[in-house]
């Protein structure tokens, strides 16, 4: 089997866990033999390039450099996970100050030196508000910019799957939107388990806010067990995304998208979406009121943390984005 496209896919951040398993990845699933591997911290970039190396990939083209004009020049498609990972006792929002600066000096090298990228995935927390961050400053389609927000998605999939015993694979429409952070909303309404309706299942309340607790600090728990933040997951979906940017297996677990309709305006937040070769597109999430209440408290935790960045300097007032992004 032949590589999906010849075009450049580059991985920031790839001296790190996250970045170095998406370099991996990138080449099982056959994206590209074209693979740039970018990161300021060169001894372990160095070591990382010498890993995938000694994998040996047939036909493989790996470049890696730590010069962001070499890096971005002619990529058209782009993960980063270039930001500082999180630490037992942190949120993401704890993150918040550093990583959105790195946000935009990421979406002004987009801007600089690879202005026809077709499509980019932000992963590095707090995601809502990093990825908002680079759309802004690259200059980019609201549908050609993505974050991760997967995977709330997949732990309350799981979650559910060990419950009652089955395939993760049997349970499905488990969905978080919103936020990617403490303030997800998570939905339970459309879920069926093997066909059967979630609400039949005989799942007692108690039994549901644990899960639910339990997706929301399921990063955090990754942390605990594991002395570091979650690598494979994040950078497993990452991958799928992009893959489906590129032209294969569309994406359809939620991503976060920019978002500015009627009720909820100038955002980044998990919806209903699919990623394919024409960008991400998202539908309106269907839930009970409870669940679409919960998913405004979290739209307006995400306006908190936009309105913190911009009084920070790092984007523009909401009126000004046009001036930076036409697009938007």
């Amino acid at each position: 089997m032949g590589f999906l496209t010849n075009e450049k896919l580059l991985i920031v951040g790839a001296a790190g866990m996250i970045g170095s398993n998406m370099a991996q990845t990138a080449m099982m699933l056959k994206l590209t033999p074209n693979l740039c591997l970018y990161d300021i911290y060169e001894p372990g970039l160095k070591g990382v390039v010498a890993e995938m190396d000694h994998c040996a990939f047939p036909d493989a083209n790996i470049t890696w450099t730590t010069d962001p004009a070499v890096a971005f020049k002619d990529a058209k498609y782009i993960i980063s996970s270039g930001g500082a990972p999180r630490k037992d006792g942190m949120t993401r929002e704890d993150l918040l100050k550093g990583n959105c600066q790195i946000a935009a000096e990421f979406g002004d090298n987009i801007r600089k030196y690879c202005p026809d990228v077709k499509h980019v995935v932000v992963i590095f927390n707090p995601a809502d508000v990093t990825a908002l961050t680079a759309l802004i400053h690259a200059g980019l389609k609201p549908d050609q910019l993505t974050s991760l927000a997967a995977l709330d998605s997949t732990r309350l999939q799981e979650a559910l799957a060990c419950e009652f015993g089955v395939q993760q694979c049997k349970v499905t429409g488990a969905h978080t939107y919103g936020g990617h952070g403490e303030a997800m909303a998570v939905f339970a309404s459309q879920v069926k388990i093997d066909g059967k309706p979630l609400a039949e299942c005989g799942l007692s309340a108690e039994k549901f806010a644990e899960i639910k607790h339990n997706t929301i600090q399921g990063g955090s728990n990754i942390i605990k067990l594991r002395g570091r933040s979650s690598f494979q997951s994040p950078a497993y979906n990452a991958v799928k995304m992009i893959e489906a940017a590129m032209g294969g297996e569309k994406f359809c677990w939620p991503a976060g998208t920019y978002v500015c309709n009627a009720k909820y305006q100038n955002v980044m937040m998990a919806m209903p979406t699919v990623i394919d070769a024409t960008g991400c597109h998202y539908t309106e999430p269907v839930g009970t009121a409870e669940e679409m209440a919960a998913l405004d408290a979290s739209y307006e935790h995400l306006c908190k943390m936009r309105d913190e960045i911009i009084s920070l300097g790092i984007v523009p007032a909401v009126a000004d984005w046009k001036t930076v992004n036409p697009n938007l």
